[in-house]
């Protein structure tokens, strides 16, 4: 059992439906666990995205984004290419 001030009750009260306090709370703790989780694996990965390991960003993410997307345009093209061909 965790106590909970009476007041903090009255308002969870307020906001749920009558016999759905626990489940309620249940949920607010696995979103603040699964948010503590995420904090702590952003934390754990500061300084392991490195610039110079990502050369093809050095002009910005778009130009890269742009470039991929162009890509998968000739890929596509040569694939409707090959289909009307045959």
């Amino acid at each position: 059992m965790v106590p909970f001030p009476a007041d903090l009750i009255a308002e969870i009260d307020k906001l749920v439906e009558r016999g759905k306090r626990a489940p309620f709370l249940v949920g607010l703790a696995q979103r603040e666990v699964k948010l503590a989780r995420q904090a702590n694996a952003l934390h754990a990965a500061v300084g392991a995205w490195r610039p110079e390991g990502h050369p093809e960003l050095a002009k910005g993410a778009a130009p890269w984004v742009r470039s991929l997307r162009q890509q998968s345009l000739k890929r596509l093209l040569k694939i409707e290419h090959h289909r009307t061909s045959q």
